[in-house]
């Protein structure tokens, strides 16, 4: 994979439990294949012989018998797949139930409307982690996500890693996966949530376990502190903004609930759940007014002066 390109392809699977499914995709597939060219060529063979038949004064009762017999070849046939078919499902299922450890990363994830919440679980909470869009996982090492809703149901999915997963309001269930190669891949809501269900991206970036535990050392650090006189007066138009009722960053005073925590935004690769990439200037587009760029979203236009927005993100972008 060329670096920075983004996967999101059930037909190249990265893990076991992808591999799984990509294998059970491919016996169907054949089989169905195989089950369509041998239809095809009994109804030409029928139409054949059917007007021969017909020429030589119709059909004969040896031949009504062994169509008979074909006939029920055929259903035999048929019961005989279609069980196979079900045996390959089942343990196929088993399979992707099967991956559990003790020492499996623990990952919570909360759909809204219309952006995922990550939290990286851990006993101490002063080792937790919390970030929005973006999960990293090590290569070759159990992952469990717990997922539930806040608001209306979405599904989880990310297609080359493992298979989907609804996310029920009020309630949590739990979904393993384990990468086997890096990457970034693309995942997606697959439960239609409103206005901007096309528009809810989750990138997963998976790496090596050193990469991993660096980045999330960094993710547990609160905001950095502006370095600058700039960056400075940023922070001070965000803190007394509104911005605070709904976001967090974590080393300071706002310590909003209900909207993406802010504390490393400078570290993630889209806006809006993969709907820009992360810009300055999209950023700050995004702060003005970000119903143009996704409508329906539940964050409202701030009406800041320009020299205003452009000093916040000239503060958000230190946040790394």
């Amino acid at each position: 994979m060329a670096s920075g390109e983004v996967l999101q392809s059930v037909l190249r699977p990265a893990g076991p439990h992808a591999h799984s499914i990509h294998d059970l995709w491919l016996l169907m597939f054949w089989t169905s294949a195989a089950v369509f060219v041998a239809v095809l060529a009994f109804v030409a063979a029928a139409l054949v012989l059917g007007t021969r038949a017909r020429r030589v004064g119709g059909p004969s009762h040896a031949s009504e018998r062994s169509l008979g017999g074909v006939v029920a070849g055929a259903v035999a046939l048929t019961c005989i797949v279609l069980l196979g078919l079900l045996v390959a499902s089942v343990w196929t299922g088993r399979h992707v139930a099967s991956l559990h450890a003790d020492s499996a990363i623990s990952i919570a994830v909360t759909g809204h409307q219309w952006w995922w919440e990550v939290e990286y679980e851990d006993a101490r909470a002063s080792r937790r982690a919390l970030t929005a869009n973006e999960l990293h996982v090590p290569l070759h090492r159990p992952v469990v996500i717990k997922v539930t809703s806040r608001d209306v149901i979405h599904s989880f999915w990310v297609p080359s890693l493992q298979g989907k997963r609804d996310l029920i309001p009020g309630y949590t269930t739990a979904i393993w996966l384990q990468a086997d190669r890096p990457g970034r891949f693309r995942g997606q809501c697959a439960e239609f949530c409103g206005l901007q269900h096309a528009h809810m991206a989750v990138d997963v970036i998976t790496e090596s376990e050193h990469e991993f535990e660096g980045w999330l050392d960094t993710m547990r650090q609160p905001g950095r502190d502006p370095p600058g006189p700039a960056e400075q007066r940023g922070r001070d138009v965000f803190l007394h903004a509104r911005c605070p009722g709904c976001h967090a960053i974590r080393g300071t005073e706002a310590a909003g609930q209900i909207a993406p925590d802010l504390t490393h935004i400078a570290s993630r690769s889209t806006l809006g759940a993969g709907t820009l990439a992360n810009t300055p200037d999209n950023l700050a587009a995004w702060i003005q007014d970000p119903r143009h760029a996704k409508p329906g979203n539940q964050m409202p236009p701030n009406p800041l002066p320009t020299e205003d927005v452009h000093a916040v993100v000239a503060y958000l972008d230190t946040l790394r």
